[in-house]
């Protein structure tokens, strides 16, 4: 398999190992606050980044307008993170699973309108039928009947922080062009960790908790590891390597593939009923993600 043809599935790559989030979700996250989990799971994986990328391109520099847009990056980054954890702490799963598919439909009509990408005919039915496969999905593993049960406020964090990535991954394109995959997320990873740093004191005081309070057992360390690392690290490094060989609409579409694997990893790790719809719902889905991986006029 060539170069072009494994970036062409990088991003599925990613969408699958934040899938597996949902599981590792399960293994006691109660624990720890959204806002500082949100904030180890970017230090960990900015960590991995800075290590891979320094040895990658030790002598690489950058001027003050390319810092300056790893920056921007980053705080893209920090408002996805902090809005889409606390946004989960305050709505239903359904809420948080239905709401997150936004994603890729933002990352479509954003690089539309940012970056003049084509919104065809092709493309705009490629969408429709993945998000529709998507839901069909969602219905099996969740009861969509609780839709609007969370708190207001949870909601409209969830939909700021499926804008946020859509503006990450739209605005990150330019950069990966120019440089790469690798160090555009190392830098905006980086970046991002000292953004969120700033908010943990000011959680962990509202709730009354102090950084000793935390609980260090090895299901959490084992978990933040995996966010850190696997769904981090590894997932955005996927993400944005997608781009450096297509449209962020069609990389956008690849998302809609997250819940098809939480919900498989849910059924093999954790014993949970599939729902009687997932097999057509991924199928319907798999439909629209190949339309739109095919169309001819992205790159």
């Amino acid at each position: 398999m060539g170069r072009r043809a494994w970036t062409a599935y990088a991003p599925l790559l990613a969408a699958a190992f934040w899938g597996g989030m949902y599981v590792v979700s399960k293994w006691g996250f109660d624990a720890i606050p959204p806002l500082t989990l949100a904030f180890l799971r970017v230090a960990v994986g900015a960590a991995v980044l800075v290590g891979v990328v320094r040895l990658r391109y030790p002598s690489r520099s950058f001027g003050r307008s390319e810092w300056t847009a790893f920056a921007t990056l980053g705080g893209w980054v920090a408002l996805t993170m902090a809005t889409q954890f606390v946004g989960t702490d305050l709505t239903t799963a359904s809420e948080g699973a239905l709401i997150t598919v936004l994603t890729p439909v933002f990352t479509v009509f954003t690089g539309v309108v940012v970056l003049d990408e084509l919104l065809t005919r092709r493309r705009g039915v490629g969408v429709a039928v993945a998000l529709a496969g998507t839901i069909v999905v969602l219905a099996g593993q969740y009861d969509l009947r609780a839709i609007g049960a969370g708190s207001a406020a949870g909601i409209a964090m969830l939909v700021v922080a499926s804008a946020g990535w859509a503006a990450y991954t739209v605005w990150g394109k330019p950069l990966v062009r120019r440089y790469s995959a690798l160090e555009t997320a190392t830098y905006s990873t980086a970046f991002a960790v000292p953004m969120l740093a700033a908010l943990v004191p000011i959680e962990l005081s509202m709730r009354g908790l102090g950084v000793a309070d935390l609980p260090v057992t090895l299901p959490i360390v084992a978990a933040v590891l995996y966010l850190g690392v696997v769904s981090t690290a590894a997932a955005w490094y996927c993400w944005y390597k997608g781009l450096e060989y297509a449209d962020a609409g069609t990389v956008a579409v690849y998302f809609f593939a997250q819940p098809l694997v939480g919900a498989a990893l849910g059924a093999l790790l954790l014993g949970e009923s599939l729902g009687g719809w997932f097999l057509g719902g991924g199928l319907i889905m798999a439909v629209g993600i190949y339309v739109v991986s095919t169309d001819d006029t992205a790159g």
